[in-house]
């Protein structure tokens, strides 16, 4: 049987367009000081370290080599995956698993991006990823494939641009209540409406920012766990899928159930989960644009198609909600890619011990649901809970 797994430290750094106050190497260094102390641990009980960020956003390479000493990593084992969005979740999911298989006792886990160290930048490197001869003309990184998802449900659903307004709005009062968050301001639902139009159906107020931050865990076996902290948050499962057809997917042309489907149906079948809105409390999803928290809360929970925006317009998905999702403001409220999905973690793991501050729910959280995506249809679905059974 696995080593039953717990997050005891969580740290972050205030999110920014630019943090001209510190390098990268510093940024990273503030998340891994800040898990540390609220595990009241020191580097030296560090058994191994796994980091993340994406080299071609940041324009340079091996950037894990340059922050060896300020992510505590010298001497100590670990590896760096890097998986386009993904990477904050994938990287969670590594730093379990070593702990989970015996391999180590306690795993730190930072991810992070400072693009504007080194003029790099996320959108040209997603538009040199596609086939140059065929795609690429037509590419326009993660907007134009956001933006297809969009249209095709619209097409399907009749789903007014209001409420996608509405959605963005939660948002926005979410993150002004999360002192991490990059975007924190009071929107309207006219500024929402009256915002540039990228590509329809997306608008500039739809859309995740490009952000600098870091996030770091520290995650410990269950013998271990149990020293560290009085409130531990267990990881229950954690489920990775992909979906081969990418473009396909986006262009919704694949006849194929999208990967967000396929995690959600193994993860609740593996922990004995019928109804996902009356079993689990809150939904931390990693939504890069508005339009995609609409269509995948449907994906996820098994709703029935359309039916999303009637939940909006009645307010469950509000933090005072039955069903609060994102209440830490979302990935339109912050998204330095490298750590974005390990955010939605570390966030969840705050709700559940009623450490959130200003953007804790208003319900008790005793199971959390997190997600994190990517390139390639790359989905992690993790589940954390309270109680450790």
């Amino acid at each position: 049987m696995p080593n039953r797994v717990a997050i005891v430290g969580i740290g972050q750094t205030h999110h920014a367009g630019h943090r001209y106050d510190v390098s990268f190497e510093e940024m990273l260094n503030e998340a891994v000081r800040a898990a540390l102390k609220d595990a009241q641990l020191s580097i030296k009980d560090i058994c191994a370290t796994i980091t993340s960020n994406m080299d071609p956003f940041e324009g340079r390479g091996c950037s894990d080599t340059i922050a060896v000493a300020e992510i505590g990593a010298y001497l100590k084992a670990g590896v760096k995956p890097q998986t386009g969005g993904t990477s904050g979740a994938t990287i969670f999911s590594v730093a379990w698993t070593y702990v989970a298989s015996g391999l180590f006792d306690i795993v730190l886990v930072v991810g992070g991006e400072k693009q504007e160290e080194v003029g790099g930048d996320s959108q040209m490197a997603i538009i040199t990823a596609v086939d140059e001869l065929i795609l690429r003309p037509f590419y326009t990184g993660a907007l134009g494939g956001l933006a297809m998802l969009g249209s095709k449900y619209i097409a399907e659903t009749g789903c007014p641009e209001e409420i996608a307004a509405l959605a963005r709005v939660i948002m926005a009062e979410n993150a002004l209540g999360n002192p991490y968050a990059h975007i924190r301001r009071k929107i309207t639902i006219e500024d929402v409406l009256k915002s540039p139009m990228l590509i329809y159906p997306v608008r500039l107020l739809h859309m995740s920012p490009q952000s600098n931050g870091a996030t770091a865990l520290v995650l410990a076996s269950e013998e271990k766990a149990k020293k560290i902290t009085d409130k531990p948050v267990w990881i229950k499962d954690v489920v990775t899928v992909h979906h081969s057809g990418f473009i396909r997917y986006l262009s919704g042309l694949s006849p194929d159930p999208s990967s967000h489907e396929v995690a959600a149906k193994r993860l609740f079948q593996r922990n004995g989960i019928t109804k996902p809105m009356e079993e689990i409390d809150i939904f931390e999803m990693y939504d890069p644009c508005i339009w995609e928290q609409i269509i995948w809360m449907e994906d996820f929970l098994f709703l029935e198609r359309g039916t999303a925006p009637k939940l909006i317009e009645r307010g469950v998905t509000r933090r005072d909600g039955a069903f609060p999702i994102s209440p830490s403001g979302g990935v339109v409220s912050a998204n330095d890619i490298g750590a974005t999905g390990l955010t939605r973690f570390a966030e969840a793991a705050l709700q559940i011990r009623k450490d959130a501050g200003d953007h804790q729910v208003t319900k008790e959280v005793n199971l959390a649901l997190v997600s994190g995506w990517g390139a390639a249809n790359w989905t992690i679905l993790g589940l954390l809970s309270k109680s450790i059974t």
